[in-house]
């Protein structure tokens, strides 16, 4: 959830004046790209950047320190809608905007690009290459949520959900890794930020898994794909978004209408309404096949520093960097137990000067968890699996649920040792507690 009024402040000045992005990033000697996530809300300039901006826009120092320090009461998420063909995204649009305007939110959608692309005359078929193709789409994809997003920073609401149907990781399912690679080159990102600027992802399973009557290509003239075709795309979906911090994955075993409803739980129950639950189960396991994770098209490995900051009794604050290869995000996460199972979490973005920042509130007695996760998407369900450096014989496993009850299915390749989710000792608070103890 981003802060997009102080983005659009500057992006008011910067327009004001005549300047480019790329002519007000080199006034201030910032890159292009500084400025860019200023004006979308994903970071703020450092003091010194400030006082450079506040020269330039003729204002006072003092009003741009405020500004940028102003909390603001708006929250505006940003989702993607996914799925393979003939997965029900079209009805999940209206079934989205009906429930959460209900629930006060001013629900933005932005349209499936591809689609628009094709039915313009913009084709694989008709580009050069395939390629070429999907540069054309991812470029458009983020600059229709920019202007989105700087839409939403300008209205008068306090709630304004922003639903993305696809998002630019899916353009990964239609290109080889070499492609990809020469596409996230050419829009000048990587696949860490392209991937998790978005706060949560829902794919809904296409009807050519688990409910191939109701299969049809008749209802949409950009689709062309066999039921065979449908079900290995979805996969590779899937396997494109698997890695994010939130994915969901809405299968076809109840009714299509139940499936509808589920997909309204899932996002309602991301965004806190009307209180933010998370439902989790752990596992401690036997140290897993790493070999078999990394060639698992449906597993990602994610590098995480976690570090605890001082809390009250009743919470725990914490603040993460993850990524891997260089490139990273920053959470903070604040958590509050409500039962064995249940808690609520409130989780926000942080810049990376923020989450600096808050690094000088680290609770000394914990040391920092550094681990490796896989995420991986099996039987519609999503695992995170953590190895710790400090453990060459065991792992956690965990999965998040919207029903409590609902039945867990492991891969045969995960040996479960037992369940811990009461066990506090196997908390990564606590591991980190014992680390700091051990290592004195």
């Amino acid at each position: 959830m981003n802060d997009y009024t102080f983005g659009n402040k500057i992006l008011e000045r910067r327009t004001e004046l005549n300047l480019s992005q790329a002519e007000l990033a080199e006034k201030v000697g910032v890159s292009n790209k500084a400025v860019s996530k200023w004006e979308t809300g994903r970071s703020k300039p450092t003091t010194n950047v400030l006082r450079k901006l506040a020269a330039l826009f003729h204002m006072d120092v003092e009003e741009m320190l405020c500004m940028r320090e102003q909390e603001t009461k708006m929250k505006i998420s940003k989702i993607v809608i996914t799925g393979g063909p003939c997965a029900g995204k079209s009805t999940a649009m209206s079934w989205v905007q009906n429930a959460f305007t209900q629930m006060g939110y001013t629900v933005l959608f932005v349209p499936e690009t591809a689609t628009e692309l094709i039915n313009g005359g913009v084709a694989p078929w008709t580009c050069g290459t395939n390629t070429e193709f999907q540069k054309c789409q991812m470029k458009l994809q983020i600059e229709k949520e920019k202007v989105f997003e700087q839409a939403a920073g300008s209205m008068q609401t306090d709630k304004v959900l922003i639903v993305c149907d696809r998002g630019v990781l899916d353009n990964k399912a239609y290109m080889s890794e070499a492609e990809f690679a020469q596409a996230i080159r050419f829009v000048e990102s990587n696949e860490i930020e392209l991937r998790d600027q978005y706060d949560a992802v829902f794919h809904l399973v296409t009807a050519a898994k688990g409910a191939e009557e109701f299969y049809t290509t008749a209802n949409n003239a950009a689709r062309t794909e066999t039921v065979e075709e449908a079900a290995a795309l979805d996969d590779r979906l899937i396997s494109a978004w698997t890695g994010h911090p939130h994915l969901r994955v809405i299968d076809n075993t109840t009714n299509f209408e139940e499936k509808m409803k589920k997909l309204v739980a899932e996002i309602a129950s991301f965004l806190g309404e009307p209180e933010p639950y998370e439902t989790e189960r752990k596992y401690l396991i036997e140290y897993p096949d790493i070999k078999w994770l990394e060639s698992n098209p449906n597993c990602q490995r994610v590098e995480i520093i976690q570090t605890y900051l001082h809390s009250t009794d009743d919470e725990e604050i914490r603040i993460r960097q993850r990524g891997v290869d260089g490139n990273y995000i920053y959470f903070q996460t604040i958590k509050r137990k409500v039962s064995a199972l249940k808690r609520i979490e409130i989780e926000r973005r942080l810049s990376q000067a923020e989450y600096l920042k808050l690094l000088m509130d680290a609770d000394t007695t914990k040391r920092q968890i550094r681990k490796t996760r896989y995420c991986l998407t099996y039987e519609n369900q999503y695992f995170e699996i953590d190895i710790y450096p400090f453990w060459q014989d065991k792992a956690i496993a965990e999965i998040e649920l919207s029903d409590e009850n609902a039945k867990i299915v492991f891969p045969k390749q995960i040996k479960v040792l037992k369940e811990v989710t009461d066990d506090d000792s196997y908390k990564n608070s606590s591991l980190a507690k014992d680390r700091a103890f051990a290592e004195e």
